[in-house]
């Protein structure tokens, strides 16, 4: 008898993707939900609706169908008795990506959002499958091209590369029509009749048509950002969600607080944007910055973590004592309250100081090096500013794409800021090339044309050289985002970092400063923006883990102080 032919990658990740529960595992789920019945052409849920949470199939079989804007329905899967329907939108409380409809009579459980993740906690081996499936099926939504919202436009629009970068990053499912070879796309043109600014049009899930959104619109009208109406006082407000925000929130949110990440565009922050990161403990071959830091946004978000995204913090109010919560008011107006605050908003990348730098945002001047900068350098020459790891990652990324790329930097070399492993992978390449002590001098091009070419100059010798070069990255340091907390009294240092710790005053006279406590009561600093941090992934992570054990000594002295209070 020949052996048997081991299931395919394929198969094997279909069976993860759609696992069907025992009668056992039926049993345990039993209690966090409660049972309903469907007619047959009911739907349990709507694309862009409301979602009741993860539906397990008792009896009868559903279609998950996805449903576009434009009307097209797409089947995606035909589930029976022990299947479930959910996907990473249920985990968050978001509304549904997707039409479930009842093909015949059915029974089903009805797991609301909480009560999913309490299962996921209180039942390891079952969460665990659970979330593997959620995560495949959020990966096959995002391939299949038939959920989420629309974008009509030409590839190389600026406002198409800066919504497309937006919904990637926030691992967001979406589809892009070119109307010049997509009918329905030349159609929507020809009757909207839409101006050059007003590219690319969006057509949300429910057939609303936005004309080159902001990431804000974009964000409200596929249900990725919901502020509350009442806000309610979180235990913890974080801002920023790069690896110090999300290592924060993960392990405040699994030992019980309740707490809320605000971040300005994507989870991530720049590690977010890293191509790959080879030298973090416990991934040998390396992981991208998306891949690592997504893992960490599902999980906080698994343990209750709530996120708001995009939403820019414009001021903290710190409030009047330990018995006050201090406030957080968004540039939009909302605010929300919390008892203690974490700032963990990073540092942003300096710019050029060139007179014309805004013309060409999108359109040749690039931040961050993702598979959407890289298709549109396919077998060009770039220049990539900067001598840090994050300019190391992305010249060895693009270095796959690009004919050539260009690293330039102001100092004698690499070896001083970038790690050894990168130094040697960049000499072993053929198609990088390192021009040291040399700084671009003119960007030529205009807003219309977009970048058209580059002037650097070697500084000893005073020479110029210039190339018909249309795409330059930036990653010239760091420096960080702290303006809208200055009327608290944060003490910072000369270029803006938080103080924290021994380079402050005590907040309190009772008890000396405690590590990643600011001279503020309360209100603590992790990462990158923090004055005297090791600016390392790994070393954001632990900050936001060791800072979470220092915060539930100043809630535990907030509660005596709030029952003393009159």
């Amino acid at each position: 008898m020949a052996d048997p032919v081991p299931p395919t990658m394929e198969e094997a990740r279909r069976h993860q993707m759609y696992p069907v529960l025992t009668a056992a595992e039926l049993r345990r789920i039993a209690r966090f939900g409660r049972k309903q019945h469907f007619r047959a052409g009911e739907f349990l849920a709507r694309t862009g609706g409301s979602s009741p949470g993860m539906s397990v199939i008792l009896s009868g079989r559903i279609a998950i169908l996805g449903h576009d804007g434009l009307g097209h329905v797409s089947p995606i899967a035909d589930m029976g008795p022990g299947d479930f329907a959910a996907e990473l939108a249920e985990l968050a409380g978001q509304p549904a990506m997707v039409d479930v409809r009842a093909e015949e009579d059915v029974e089903a459980l009805i797991v609301p959002h909480d009560q999913l993740r309490a299962l996921m906690v209180a039942d390891a081996d079952l969460g665990e499958r659970i979330m593997r499936a959620l995560i495949l099926r959020r990966v096959r939504l995002i391939e299949a091209n038939v959920v989420g919202p629309i974008l009509v436009g030409e590839l190389t629009q600026p406002g198409m590369i800066r919504l497309q970068g937006f919904l990637t990053r926030n691992g967001q499912p979406h589809t892009i029509l070119d109307p010049e070879t997509d009918p329905d796309a030349a159609k929507m043109i020809e009757r909207l009749s839409p101006d050059a600014d007003e590219y690319p049009l969006v057509v949300c899930p429910d057939g609303t048509i936005l004309r080159n959104p902001g990431e804000q619109e974009l964000a409200r009208c596929i249900g990725l950002l919901r502020e509350s109406a009442e806000p309610r006082v979180y235990d913890i407000a974080i801002v920023g969600s790069g690896p110090a925000g999300l290592s924060t929130a993960v392990y405040a949110a699994s030992e019980g607080l309740s707490v809320l990440v605000v971040e300005t565009r994507a989870f991530g922050g720049q590690a977010g944007a890293s191509a790959r990161i080879e030298n973090y403990l416990g991934f040998p071959t390396g992981i991208s910055g998306q891949a690592l830091t997504a893992r960490a946004f599902v999980q906080a978000q698994k343990f209750g973590a709530q996120f708001v995204i995009p939403l820019e913090v414009a001021r903290l109010e710190c409030g009047g004592g330990l018995s006050r919560p201090m406030t957080l008011e968004m540039t939009d107006g909302w605010k929300v309250q919390a008892k203690t605050v974490v700032i963990a908003s990073g540092a942003r990348y300096r710019k050029l100081s060139l007179p014309n730098l805004g013309d060409f945002l999108n359109r040749g001047l690039w931040y961050w090096a993702s598979p959407i900068e890289a298709k549109l350098c396919a077998n060009a020459e770039v220049v990539i500013v900067g001598g840090g790891n994050s300019a190391g990652q992305a010249a060895v990324f693009l270095s796959g794409h690009a004919a050539k790329v260009w690293i330039l930097v102001r100092g004698s070399g690499l070896a001083e800021t970038m790690s050894r492993y990168l130094i040697d992978r960049i000499a072993s390449a053929p198609n990088i090339e390192v021009l040291a002590e040399t700084e671009i001098v003119e960007l030529v091009g205009t807003e219309q044309s977009g970048l058209r070419g580059v002037t650097w100059r070697h500084r000893p010798s005073g020479t110029d050289t210039h190339r018909p070069i249309r795409h330059v990255f930036q990653f010239l340091g760091a420096e960080p985002a702290t303006e809208w907390m200055q009327e608290c009294g944060i003490d910072v240092d000369r270029t803006g970092f938080i103080r924290t710790g021994a380079d402050v005053e005590a907040p309190c006279p009772k008890r000396p400063p405690l590590a990643y406590e600011t001279n503020v009561q309360g209100v603590f600093a992790v990462g990158d923006v923090r004055y005297g941090s090791v600016k390392r992934v790994g070393a954001a992570i632990g900050e936001g883990a060791n800072v979470v054990a220092q915060i539930h000594g100043v809630l535990e002295a907030m509660g005596e102080a709030a029952e003393k209070a009159p």
